[in-house]
């Protein structure tokens, strides 16, 4: 997507406004090139930040995510995006158009905020989902966006959706809207910061000051990262080892590359870790799953089923273990799966930031 105009033809793109599409083009185009997903933490904000891009159809091509669009009434996911643009004025898609099957984009961007006084007697905190949609304002390309907003928890992620409303960032029709766009702004700054995202010198910041909190990384830091993806399965003694090893790693100049990774795969052979070819049957996913958590692991899948499209079946089955499946990045046609404990994977992915051993979240 290319902004060619600003502030032009009633587009969202005010130059002393960060909620615009100057700012929010850059943060998508990270999102589709880089990493479709990540949390983090910003000053001023409770808790963490959620970032994700999701796409129809894409992402709702799993069995819980069609239960859910077939409960509000809908046959495909198109329809449930034709009822999201009717709400913010964005021409819906023709039957033709869903026949083509392209790919719509959305940023889904959740966190806390303090709670409204009349709320505060009942809730410490009040959740915010902003979903941003891509349009297009007297253009062919894609130059605008609109928002919709909810301070609702999304248990049906279809139904949190459907139940969204469109929101004047301009004008809040109430004050958990007003704290809401305020704390927004906070973190569109946060993102670009954490990002590294030039924000356009127009633009009227929320805050003069870092909205990050960088840790510094050491051996500690490594030891923590080797007991959450090992699930604590290192002595003492090897625990120090491993992590001196990776930190004398991490510490190396970048034109060692290739060393540096060659690291992290002598460090994965070290830990239940499975390596598998891109391509991969449900058989050697129950195997090998089954060996690394050390008890067997059965799951449903549709037949002619094979590889990523079995991902949501593992997760589900192992979910009921308080277990994920994650990956190193190999950045080659592989993968190296390694299991971690559910309430442990946002740390791992915090910590493969700091630690720059890329994580992958399935």
């Amino acid at each position: 997507m290319k902004s060619l105009f600003s502030n032009l033809f009633n587009r969202n793109n005010d130059p002393e406004s960060i909620i615009s599409f100057d700012v929010i083009n850059p943060i998508y185009s990270y999102l589709y090139n880089q990493q479709g997903s990540f949390e983090f933490k910003v000053k001023g904000i409770q808790d963490q930040v959620w970032v994700n891009l999701f796409y129809f159809p894409g992402s709702f091509d799993h069995d819980e995510a069609r239960k859910e669009i077939r409960k509000a009434g809908f046959t495909n996911s198109y329809e449930v995006l034709n009822e999201l643009y009717k709400k913010v004025d964005i021409g819906t898609l023709t039957p033709e158009m869903i026949e083509e099957g392209l790919e719509y984009d959305f940023i889904h961007i959740q966190f806390y905020s303090e709670p409204t006084k009349e709320v505060k007697q009942y809730f410490k905190r009040t959740m915010n989902n902003f979903v941003i949609l891509f349009c297009c304002t007297n253009s062919l390309e894609i130059n605008d966006f609109k928002i919709l907003y909810s301070s609702t928890h999304f248990t049906d992620y279809t139904k949190g959706l459907l139940d969204m409303e469109q929101l004047d960032f301009n004008n809040p029709k109430n004050e958990t809207q007003k704290i809401g766009v305020k704390d927004f702004k906070l973190v569109l700054q946060g993102i670009c910061e954490y990002l590294d995202i030039e924000i356009p010198k127009t633009v009227e910041l929320p805050s003069n000051e870092s909205l990050i909190e960088f840790e510094e990384v050491t051996e500690k830091t490594f030891e923590e990262f080797i007991n959450l993806v090992s699930r604590g399965d290192f002595e003492e003694e090897e625990l120090k080892e491993q992590s001196k090893m990776l930190f004398e790693n991490f510490k190396r100049p970048e034109e060692d590359y290739y060393d540096i990774i060659e690291g992290h795969f002598e460090f994965f052979e070290s830990i239940d870790a499975w390596n598998s070819d891109w391509k991969f049957d449900p058989e050697d996913a129950e195997y090998f799953i089954s060996e690394m958590i050390g008890e067997d692991l059965n799951f449903e899948y549709p037949e002619e089923t094979y590889s990523h499209d079995l991902f949501p079946y593992i997760q589900t089955a192992l979910e009921k273990h308080g277990l994920e499946l994650m990956s190193y990045n190999t950045n080659g046609d592989n993968y190296l799966f390694f299991v971690a404990n559910k309430n442990e994977v946002s740390r791992i992915l915090e910590l493969s930031e700091l630690t720059k051993i890329e994580i992958d979240q399935l």
